[in-house]
Order: structure tokens, then C-alpha cells, then sequence
């Protein structure tokens, strides 16, 4: 007999991350394709939107902190990703 061996749990629910990429859309495109795949999202659920337009910038982080969404921003050369994670609450 083969003793098993203990195995450990990375708390992993497999959510994926769904990715917009917004890039070249100008406001208020990539704010509203967010507000929509967020609504049909899971509350803990992650987004990504990948976008160019400067005013994304100020919309996107705007639209999160209504919401009760958290959201970080990080830049590379003219694209700008926002990570988004969905709030179990609606505001």
C-alpha cells in the first residue's frame, strides 16, 4: 500500500480574468464595454481593461470608486490596464 501523501490548497475557485482591450476606443467607450461585462460578472470576479485614451485614466478609476470597485493602474509605453476587481455590493 502506497501512503499518500498531504497535498496542499491554493485557495484557487479557477475564476479567470476576462481582458477588454479597449485600446484606440476613445471615451466613454472603454468605460461603458467595463460597466457592461462587469454587470455580468460574479462579485469578486476580475477585468482587465487594456486602453490608450488619456481620458480612460480619469473615467475608468471614477467609475470603480462609485461603484465600490477596486481598481489598480498600471502603465507600459501608451497603454494604459486597469485591474478591476468586481465588489460583492451594489452601490
Amino acid at each position: 500500500m502506497t501512503p499518500t501523501r498531504p497535498t496542499a490548497s491554493t485557495g484557487c475557485c479557477f475564476l479567470t480574468t476576462e481582458v477588454i482591450d479597449a485600446r484606440s476606443l476613445r471615451c466613454p467607450l472603454p468605460v461603458l464595454k467595463a460597466e457592461k461585462r462587469l454587470a455580468a460578472l460574479p462579485a469578486g470576479a476580475m477585468l482587465t481593461v487594456l486602453a490608450t485614451d488619456p481620458m480612460a485614466k480619469v473615467d475608468i478609476p471614477l467609475y470603480c470608486r462609485q461603484q465600490g470597485h477596486a481598481c489598480t493602474l498600471t502603465t507600459e509605453g501608451e497603454v494604459m490596464r486597469f485591474d478591476i476587481r468586481k465588489s460583492g455590493e451594489k452601490l
